[in-house]
């Protein structure tokens, strides 16, 4: 199998994300494995896609994350390939990450993924379904019964309703982004900064208004699904908890949260069934939930993170059974051909 990972910018890619974690697992296994960049993409005259693209040694065993990736971004290791070549290309690039420099590169990303799927290839997530979910509105397509109540404005009086509405407490954040960039915990009963809150994310959009679970203060859970089903390796669930530092109400990794064990409940699993069916219609085959309670808080489409967490608090790699799939997914393709569309063997 032929295989890229689309990053934001290969040069800029960690050993600890989940990512160069797929894309060893991939190399391990045997596969043909390149990762390329936002911007790295081309659309030829002759209607062919290419890419500059970077791949490990081939037929080289890596023992380490590090040594894999130092590898891969060796300057002589890029190459011009021919996009309609691969088996499968996986979109993995944050959007948060290209927000304020690259503003064009989501759409770009989006687009390109949209060509690729057309030439034959599989890509996943589906990329016309990642269009859609480009902002937080995405999120709003769920069923009722797992969202907490939301409200999506930039009238600072509508705001200021909704959250009295809420008792005076509830979370604000900005419609686009990710990575807990821009979040705020209000409290209009002990803060009057909620006038200043709304406007500053307002500058660059709409602001959502969300209800505080108190549940919250304990962090919230990041589970893995695949297919539309939590991703489980033995008896194993690829899931933890990710707790705030301090009193901040972000738990999200990347502002600091830290990684414990949990314990996947009956509740957690039934939320997953709830959604699993918008999931699966929408071509998304890895995803991440961030569960607070029996509330989907969000619902992260692009690149979820956090296989690594989940290896080192139960010792158990979940990235080869992710790959698997994959190869399951081309074997389907090579019986049916053009009949099953790109969203739907995304998810079959």
């Amino acid at each position: 199998m032929k295989i890229g990972f689309v990053v934001n910018d290969v040069a800029t890619e960690e050993p600890f994300y989940t990512t160069t974690r797929l894309a060893m697992a991939a190399t391990q296994a045997g596969h043909e494995t390149w990762l390329m960049g936002m911007g790295d993409f081309g659309y030829e005259p002759d209607s062919t896609l290419s890419a500059r693209a970077s791949a490990s040694q081939p037929g080289k065993s890596y023992r380490s994350l590090e040594r894999y990736l130092e590898d891969v971004q060796k300057p002589d290791q890029e190459k011009l390939v021919s996009v309609s070549d691969f088996d499968v290309i996986m979109l993995r690039a944050d959007p948060a990450d290209d927000a304020s420099e690259n503003p064009w590169a989501n759409t770009a990303g989006v687009a390109f993924g949209q060509l690729i799927a057309s030439s034959g290839v599989l890509v996943v997530n589906d990329p016309t379904s990642l269009a859609g979910a480009l902002s937080k509105a995405y999120f709003q397509h769920f069923p009722e019964a797992v969202r907490p109540r939301t409200l999506i404005s930039r009238n600072e009086e509508r705001i200021r309703d909704f959250v009295d509405e809420l008792g005076g407490r509830a979370v604000l954040k900005p419609l686009q982004g990710s990575g807990g960039s821009g979040v705020f915990l209000v409290n209009t009963k002990e803060s009057p900064n909620l006038a200043q809150i709304v406007e500053a994310i307002s500058r660059d959009g709409y602001v959502v208004a969300q209800e505080y679970l108190p549940e919250a203060k304990d962090g919230d859970v990041r589970m893995f699904v695949m297919n539309g089903e939590p991703l489980k390796v033995g008896d194993a669930y690829a899931a933890f908890r990710r707790v705030p530092s301090s009193s901040d109400v972000r738990s999200n990794m990347s502002s600091g949260g830290k990684a414990q064990a949990v314990k996947v409940t009956e509740e957690m699993l039934h939320l997953v069934e709830l959604v699993r069916p918008k999931l699966q219609a929408d071509g998304m085959f890895l995803v991440g939930l961030d569960i607070v309670g029996d509330k989907l808080m969000e619902v992260n489409v692009f690149s979820p993170g956090g296989l690594g967490s989940c290896q080192q608090l139960y010792d158990v790699d979940f990235a080869p059974a992710v790959i698997a799939d994959l190869e399951r997914k081309i074997a389907i393709r090579d019986h049916y051909g053009n009949e099953l569309t790109n969203a739907r063997l995304a998810s079959v």
